[in-house]
């Protein structure tokens, strides 16, 4: 990547500000999955052991007003990553002020601080979301004149703690987690070994249409799943019951279908049921239309072995989006079946992009098996879009 790394900077001594994505999931103050806080420790841990001293920034949750910012602070956060650490993190518990600046001043090498939620400065006036000047100016002027992104979650947008830091820094680097989800998710689809498969799954059309339009020029293959296989069946007139569609994008599905020469796969079957909750029937189609007065859940059987076929001898897959309503166990099927499909390809590179697929990964016991499990579901889409992420584009140039 031409991006200076935290590798690229010399750490020792340095008061060195670090943007991780520690938005994690918090039930009655107990953090309930901290996967993003491991996912960053190899990026903390090197500063530290350099002799840095970390400052670190991240957001949690959404806030728009002084009532949304209950619950959401990152004290539990601080204790999840000091026992992570196995030393203590600094907390003061603001976003800026004497108590935030004098704990800073305070840091000895080798020790960790985290600030408090970083959307706390969106009460009333969107400063950390809409990148106010004067915040970015602020938060770089605690450190050292080092910034270094390990956020990939939050790199598609242009926020004071990304890119309001790093344009007023000598050097704006990338941490371990965004230098490989770059080399992995934007250098598949740039640099692929062939042959490349892309699976795209999720409810709508209208979410991944720039994303199957820069994949149909990139990849050998696109196999479509989900509720977006639906209005792809109506735009050829091909009865889908119930089924989710999106009358308005009826037109650019049947566009893409004429301009995929052939890359672009369909199920040929689904697992259809008489309601989405509630049902009593459930049941494989025969062919591609859904009954009358059932909807269309999981792709089917025939449509399973449609894809393992696509996807026998892929050296490269990029995953986006699940099969069916994977997390009710009468239709992972299609969601299982595609997972299985792509890891045992032999010395394939198989990269999921985040958000649903990433989830099911987990939750159905096969996230090893993967290359690389994107953490941000809406920058890993962007990238396969093809746009250029904020928080990326900010950083120095090697």
């Amino acid at each position: 990547m031409a991006k200076l790394t935290v590798k690229d900077v010399e750490l020792k001594g340095k008061k060195v500000l670090v943007r991780v994505d520690f938005n994690v999931p918090l039930k009655d103050g107990v953090i309930t999955n901290d996967n993003r806080i491991s996912a960053a420790l190899p990026t903390i841990k090197y500063i530290i052991e350099q002799g840095g001293r970390a400052i670190l920034f991240s957001h949690l949750g959404r806030v728009k007003e002084e009532a949304d910012k209950a619950g959401k602070s990152l004290a539990p956060v601080a204790a999840d990553l000091a026992s992570k650490l196995g030393q203590e993190v600094a907390f003061p518990g603001s976003t800026r002020g004497a108590e935030l600046e004098a704990a800073i001043d305070a840091l000895e090498d080798g020790q960790v601080l985290l600030v408090e939620n970083t959307r706390f400065e969106d009460v009333d006036c969107k400063k950390e979301s809409k990148n106010d000047a004067e915040l970015g100016q602020y938060w770089a002027s605690l450190g050292d004149g080092i910034f270094v992104n390990d956020a990939f979650g939050t790199a598609h947008r242009a926020h004071a703690s990304n890119v309001g830091i790093s344009a007023n820094v000598e050097k704006a680097v990338a941490g371990f987690l965004l230098e490989n989800e770059i080399a992995y998710i934007q250098e598949a689809v740039d640099a692929p070994e062939r042959p490349f498969v892309a699976i795209l799954g999720g409810s709508k059309v209208s979410d991944k249409i720039g994303v199957i339009e820069n994949l149909l020029n990139k990849a050998d293959k696109v196999l479509i799943g989900g509720g977006m296989t639906y209005t792809f069946y109506k735009a050829q007139g091909i009865e889908i019951g119930n089924s989710l569609v999106e009358e308005d994008k009826l037109d650019i599905a049947k566009e893409l279908l004429e301009k995929s020469n052939g890359k672009l796969i369909l199920p040929v079957d689904s697992k259809e049921a008489n309601a989405f909750a509630g049902y009593d029937v459930v049941r494989d189609t025969e062919g591609e239309a859904v009954s009358e007065g059932f909807l269309g859940l999981d792709i089917g059987p025939k449509s399973i072995a449609l894809f393992e076929e696509a996807l026998e001898g892929a050296k490269t897959v990029v995953w986006n989006g699940p099969m069916g309503v994977f997390e009710n166990p009468d239709f992972q099927a299609g969601t299982i079946g595609v997972m299985d499909a792509i890891v045992k390809q032999p010395g394939v590179k198989s990269i999921i992009g985040g958000g649903d697929s990433a989830a099911a990964a987990i939750n159905l016991g096969r996230a090893d098996k993967f290359s690389w499990i994107s953490t941000g579901g809406g920058a890993s889409m962007e990238l396969l879009e093809g746009k250029v992420l904020p928080g990326l584009d900010a950083l120095t140039e090697k």
